[in-house]
């Protein structure tokens, strides 16, 4: 393959197609909107699952830059009802295969692992059109454009790609998520640290709970989830921090302070997120020279699986590409299909634990999966 294949987006499953297809002699561009790589913090951690993110990293060589980043001892799962009692406790005794790493680390082994210039930062995508033969022009946010053959959409939720294939477009799946932060919390908030254990802690109950990951540097990360309209979640002022708190913690009500802390006490301003899903089991016909990756052709509910998904698409599509290497149309082909066929297990399962998680069984439903 002569000409590189064009990529947006320099998430986890952009980055990964960019390496694999490295590995395979193949060149890629990718055009990310950053305009740097430390331009926006990445995110909390991300548990990276055997049979797909770590065999997308061993695909592209990496598992030893992936292991000089985890976060030891991050593991281990407490399950809490909303009164605090502690239903199950699930020590990290390093067998679990879901080992967690920050999100921004494993951007870094990713980007690190690339020629330099592959990402051009600072390139936002504001639309894409076909041009024939395979071949697609991409406009930017400052006016130029740049054109290619082999075109992947890897940007997300909102993907400027997805058009060229596909008129489905995300919907309100019902859930704010309210993201917020605790420091130094051994020591400032000594209850709420204890209550979320060595790694992630869920408190849960139908339609609502509070998910946190004890991070490296003593950092409680928080992830407050309420089912609510989208009125509803648009009539909060979040520009005020203080009565969004409050309006966030008045639906939790009864429960422990410890836990609501986690909501009352943050140290940063909340960062609300409304949840948003294609719909179930998505899928396109073939369209010459185009294809898609991760949320941008499977949106689901945050379900734990997202980016692991995101890489392992990443890791076939080079792969397909590698096998086919002077027929486009075959690779793609034979991506999709399984991508399908992947896409409709992800929408089945991210809905199953959507409901162990919030559905009228919470918490309990969820302790037994776990034990399961």
């Amino acid at each position: 393959m002569t000409n590189p294949v064009t990529i947006v987006g320099a998430g986890p499953g952009g980055l990964t197609l960019a390496r694999v297809l490295h590995v395979h002699g193949i060149r890629a561009t990718v055009y990310e909107a950053d305009p740097s790589p430390e331009a926006r913090a990445q995110g909390g951690q991300l548990d990276i699952h055997e049979h797909d993110g770590q065999r997308a990293l061993a695909d592209a060589g990496l598992m030893d830059e992936f292991r000089a980043i985890i976060h030891q001892g991050a593991e281990a799962a407490r399950i809490l009802g909303h009164d605090g009692t502690l239903l199950l406790d699930v020590p990290d005794d390093g067998g679990g295969g879901r080992p967690e790493v920050l999100r921004g680390d494993l951007r870094r082994i990713l980007l690190d692992s690339l020629p330099e210039g592959t990402v051009r930062w600072g390139h936002k995508v504001t639309g894409a059109r076909t041009l024939g033969d395979g071949r697609h022009e991409l406009a930017f946010a400052d006016g130029s454009t740049a054109t290619g053959g082999l075109l992947v959409g890897a940007d997300g939720a909102w993907s400027r790609v997805r058009p060229l294939l596909s008129d489905a477009r995300p919907e309100y799946a019902g859930t704010l998520s309210v993201e917020t932060y605790l420091y130094d919390v051994d020591e400032r908030h000594p209850a709420t640290a204890a209550a979320v254990g060595a790694g992630a802690m869920f408190a849960l109950a139908p339609e609502k709970g509070i998910v946190a990951h004890r991070e490296a540097g003593n950092v409680l990360h928080a992830y407050v989830n309420v089912f609510r309209s989208a009125e509803w979640a648009a009539g909060i002022d979040f520009g005020d921090a203080g009565a969004a708190r409050a309006r966030i913690a008045a639906e939790f009500g009864g429960w422990a302070p410890y836990l609501t802390a986690l909501i009352t006490d943050g140290e940063t301003p909340p960062v609300a997120r409304m949840i948003h899903t294609l719909p179930d089991g998505h899928r396109w016909d073939r369209v010459p020279g185009v294809t898609l990756l991760g949320d941008a052709a499977h949106l689901v509910p945050p379900a734990g699986d997202g980016a692991n998904l995101a890489m392992f698409d990443g890791a076939e599509l080079a792969k397909a590409i590698a096998a086919h290497p002077d027929d486009t149309e075959a690779a793609l082909t034979a991506y999709e299909e399984d991508l399908f066929a992947r896409t409709k297990t992800s929408y089945a399962d991210a809905h199953a634990i959507l409901d162990l998680c919030f559905g009228d069984s919470a918490p309990h439903g969820f302790v037994e999966f776990f034990r399961r």
